[in-house]
């Protein structure tokens, strides 16, 4: 094997992901029209606009799941490919041979994401078409969550076996309902798991984590190549199956990222999540809070979310889903720097992240008392 120039595998690192990113977009933007088509074929269309004269099509949560495992299964099929070809191994540089033959370690726990990822998918499926009671698909959720773990996908977070395994579930049903309950305005859900992605790659970029990175720069390019379709006025809907995958699918790379390091001024890195998540969980967070005060049930849909909330305070859809992307973008950034400061940093950090909510709470109660 031969060890080029540092430049040279920089750029050589750079086309690899340029190639996977291209991969995924283009897989995306093809199987969406076509899934549209079957799901307006099968009059599978969203039940609150059914009504109208177009109304909008479900099923791009199929879309979305076939462009990401697609992409995965085959590139990793070209990897096994040189594993398996030593002559080929040994023609790349130093460099990305010993990455490729890493991976092969993960295959466990990738394995295990794919089938959690499938039987989350396939769960919002059968409620797209035809409506599970909140039980059954908390329970679906719990069994997704619970084969990540069967598979080693769990948080360490310097916590015991069994308190870790309880975190993690938790943490992966929390999250897929997170981005389930997120999903209520054209482009609103893919959005700020595509914003959230893209902060997740640099930190597993900035860490040296291979699989991580071609992983959510896979499913940057999936979401990417549905968001066009998605974006307002909507020409398709991701529906349970969509949303509930790219949630679960955040929350497992979760678990395999790595943010706290060795030598890091403080353990705070581990919270860098709840931070790029944070306006998720906010959404969530209020919602289930506003219903409990009113007496509602916890699971039935409404029009309490943050975004609902914005629209109350005259903007329209367009300019509430752009405000929620900067908000998350906002939030999200700022988790960046806290493997750097000290816990002096850290807590002007998080101060910063609850002022930021105090103010949208702070509008809002003002809005409703006018």
């Amino acid at each position: 094997m031969w060890r080029p120039d540092p430049s040279i595998v920089f750029k050589m690192w750079i086309l690899v992901y340029i190639y996977i990113f291209s991969f995924a977009v283009l897989l995306s933007a093809l199987l969406v029209p076509i899934v549209r088509k079957i799901a307006i074929r099968f009059s599978i269309l969203d039940p609150s606009e059914v009504r109208k004269s177009k109304p909008v099509p479900l099923l791009g949560g199929i879309a979305i799941y076939t462009g990401f495992v697609l992409t995965v299964i085959i590139n990793l099929g070209i990897l096994s490919f040189l594993k398996i070809n030593p002559e080929l191994l040994t023609s790349l540089p130093e460099v990305i041979a010993e990455r490729v033959a890493t991976v092969e370690v993960t295959y466990g726990r990738l394995i295990g994401i794919l089938l959690g990822a499938t039987s989350i998918m396939v769960l919002g499926l059968i409620d797209d078409v035809r409506k599970l009671s909140p039980k059954i698909k908390l329970s679906g959720q719990f069994f997704a969550a619970f084969l990540l773990v069967l598979f080693g996908v769990r948080l360490t977070l310097f916590l015991p076996t069994y308190p870790a395994v309880l975190v993690t579930i938790l943490w992966v049903v929390g999250i897929t309902n997170a981005f389930n309950l997120l999903d209520n305005m054209d482009g609103l859900s893919s959005g700020v798991a595509l914003i959230a992605s893209l902060i997740f790659l640099v930190v597993a970029l900035t860490g040296g984590q291979f699989l991580v990175s071609v992983i959510l720069i896979a499913f940057i390019g999936t979401i990417l190549g549905f968001l066009r379709y998605n974006f307002h006025p909507a020409a398709i809907f991701m529906g349970d199956a969509g949303s509930m995958f790219i949630g679960f699918l955040l929350a497992s790379l979760v678990i395999l990222s790595t943010f706290y390091t060795e030598g890091a001024p403080t353990h705070l890195p581990i919270v860098m999540p709840l931070l790029i998540l944070g306006v998720p969980l906010f959404d969530t967070a209020s919602v289930i809070l506003i219903r409990l005060k009113k007496k509602l049930p916890i699971f039935k849909a409404d029009k309490r979310h943050l975004s609902h909330r914005l629209l109350n305070l005259g903007m329209t859809q367009s300019q509430a889903v752009l405000f929620i992307y900067l908000l998350t973008f906002c939030v999200g950034i700022s988790a960046l720097l806290l493997r750097d400061v000290g816990w002096g940093g850290a807590f002007i950090i998080l101060l910063q992240m609850l002022t930021v909510f105090g103010l949208i709470v702070l509008l809002e109660v003002s809005k409703a008392r006018n």
